[in-house]
């Protein structure tokens, strides 16, 4: 998808489109007949709305590490300054880094706030102490690296479905593959995940094509990464159309007995998008989606009335999200292009 140029501001995704994504959050790849039965809808015309929308950059279909993939890569929340008046080119510069997953610029305490993904810490050292620093515009840049990932932004979910639609699209969970949590990723798995991020409902047939391996192999492949936990399917949207136009960062401080706890409590929040335990003095993220600035005040005092030993030491608002998992984002939130997260790789200095 090209560049989308300014425009005026587009309309509101509609009840039925919300419908739809709440639907593909659910079951990402399931088909355009499961996706009618459960929204009431007629196949064709459901197929033909997420093409409107997928042509529009309003919606997609990618991929989430999973939990197994998250405990043997390094992911860090990266804070950057800058220079004044350069903080939007570092984002264009940073935008085409396949380990800067996901990149905000904020109002207030720095300029950027980046999630990174390398293959193990030693990566992420040379990426964020012999790369960044020296990138024009970059004045200081400071890590902060995840121990470990409550959740992340593929679980979170819109409730735009009745009860009984969501049941339609309930699966159970398949038998998990125990070979795939230690086993690394192969050329062709890397492949692969490159063609999921453009298209995580690409046809098993044509990305067996592309990749240039049988239509078995292309299956058995997605299935080795999703039961093993390695990789799971997500739909996104443009969260500003969508309802959703405000994003804000805490950092807190949790006794460190207290952050399991506490973490998986934040979880269960339907506000919540990310949460993590991090290094550094606070030592617990949390990263929610929603409707209004006046929110913020009203989550923050539920938070610290449920966990009175929760800190939060800051709040950071998202003024403009460039790129979100991988892709390139309008300031309407749209995607505009796609640069594949390759964790594997060694960061180019």
């Amino acid at each position: 998808m090209g560049a989308r140029t300014q425009d005026a501001a587009p309309a509101l995704l509609s009840e039925d489109e919300l419908a739809l994504i709440n639907a593909l959050q659910l079951s990402p790849r399931a088909s355009w007949t499961e996706l009618g039965r459960a929204l009431d809808a007629d196949p064709v015309t459901v197929a033909r709305r997420y093409r409107r929308l997928s042509a529009q950059g309003a919606a997609w279909v990618g991929f989430s590490p999973g939990p197994r993939l998250l405990e043997q890569i390094c992911v860090a929340y990266v804070v950057i300054d800058c220079a004044p008046g350069t903080t939007a080119e570092v984002a264009r510069t940073l935008g085409a880094h396949p380990h800067m997953v996901t990149i905000e610029r904020t109002a207030t305490g720095h300029d950027l706030l980046a999630t990174v993904a390398t293959r193990d810490l030693a990566a992420l050292s040379r990426y964020a102490l012999d790369r960044l620093p020296h990138l024009p515009g970059i004045t200081a840049v400071r890590s902060r690296v995840v121990t470990h990932m409550f959740t992340e932004g593929g679980h979170w979910r819109i409730a735009a479905l009745a009860p009984a639609q969501r049941a339609r699209l309930a699966a159970p969970p398949a038998p998990p593959d125990t070979a795939a949590r230690t086993a690394g990723a192969t050329p062709v798995d890397r492949a692969l995940v490159t063609h999921l991020a453009h298209d995580g409902r690409i046809p098993y047939q044509t990305l067996a094509r592309q990749l240039g391996v049988s239509l078995s192999t292309a299956k058995r492949r997605i299935e080795h990464l999703t039961r093993g936990g390695l990789l799971r399917f997500r739909c996104d949207f443009a969260r500003p159309l969508g309802g959703w136009p405000v994003a804000v960062t805490f950092w807190a401080k949790v006794p460190p007995a207290d952050l399991p706890h506490v973490g998986q409590s934040l979880i269960r929040l339907p506000e919540t998008r990310n949460c993590a335990a991090v290094s550094g003095p606070e030592n617990l993220v949390l990263q929610a989606t929603l409707h209004s600035p006046a929110d913020i005040i009203r989550l923050e005092s539920q938070l610290v009335t449920a966990h009175p030993a929760l800190d939060i030491a800051d709040r950071v608002v998202t003024l403009r999200q460039d790129k979100l998992l991988g892709r390139l984002l309008d300031p309407y939130g749209r995607s505009t292009g796609v640069v594949p997260a390759d964790l594997w790789a060694e960061p180019a200095l």
